[in-house]
Formats: structure tokens, sequence, C-alpha cells
């Protein structure tokens, strides 16, 4: 999956690994995280418009809390979580750092917009039986309903 970090870089929301998925994927999972709330956190402090400060306080609160169980569910596999983004969402978010004003509203929410389209791998991850499953199922919801934010962000944009 290859994602901008929200510009508010466009990052990685990460598919949720199966039980067969590699340990790659699983990492993907708290990176996602964990630059989302990094992004949320920009939001707040840079965004123009109440509505993306508001999504942006959405956002930290939401990803910090799925991040400690997708830490949890990578524990429970055996498997060694990360300790923050990977370079390419850094990089991203470091972009969007420049941006100031509307046009910095703009590309978070269609930054957004793209990143939580992923809802559909969580979906196929929650068949699954195991702690990546019970993470995956439990996040549908929350994205669902940033990715709904996001959309209506990106059309009052």
């Amino acid at each position: 999956m290859n994602r901008m970090v929200v510009s508010l870089g466009t990052i990685t929301l990460m598919a949720i690994s199966v039980a067969n998925a590699s340990a790659k994927d699983k990492q993907s999972e708290a990176e996602g995280n964990f630059a989302e709330v990094s992004m949320g956190e920009l939001a707040q402090q840079n965004g123009q418009s109440d509505a993306v400060k508001s999504f942006g306080r959405m956002l930290s609160t939401d990803h910090a809390a799925a991040n400690q169980k997708a830490l949890n569910a990578a524990q429970g596999l055996g498997m060694n979580p990360p300790s923050g983004p990977n370079a390419k969402q850094k990089a991203d978010h470091d972009k969007l750092v420049k941006m100031s004003g509307a046009g910095s509203d703009k590309m978070f929410a269609i930054h957004m917009v793209a990143d939580h389209k992923d809802i559909a791998e969580y979906k196929k991850a929650s068949k699954s039986k195991d702690a990546a499953g019970e993470y995956a199922s439990g996040q549908i919801d929350t994205l669902q309903k940033h990715l709904d934010t996001a959309k209506l962000l990106k059309a009052g944009s």
C-alpha cells in the first residue's frame, strides 16, 4: 500500500493483516497509526478552519487508542512493533508542515479521504479469528467515521 502521509501528508492507515500476513504488514498498521496521530496534531496546530482542527483532534485521539490496540495485536502474534511512522510518512508530514492556510486544509482533506479508503481491507481482515482480526473488527466504525468526515471537509474546501 503506497499512500502519502496526509499532506497532512498521505498516510497509510495500513492494511490489517490476516493470520498469515507478513511482519511487514503488521508493522505498517502501527506505523500508520503513529503517522495519523502526528498528522492530527499538525492539523490542530496549522489548520485554518475549525473543522480541520476538530478533525485533527479526532484523528489524534482515535489513532492513539487504535495504535495501542495494534501494538498489542502485533505483540500477541509475536511481532516486534515499530515505534513511529516510516520514513515516507515522515517525509510526507514534513511536506505538509511547510504548507499553511486554505491550501493546507484542502490538501489535508484530500489525503485523509485517500488514506481512509482502506476500510475494505479492515473488513476482510476482521474475518480472521486472531488478534489482528479482533483489532480490525474494532476499527471499522471509527475508520468509516473518519472517511465520512474527510469527505465532508474535502467537499467544503
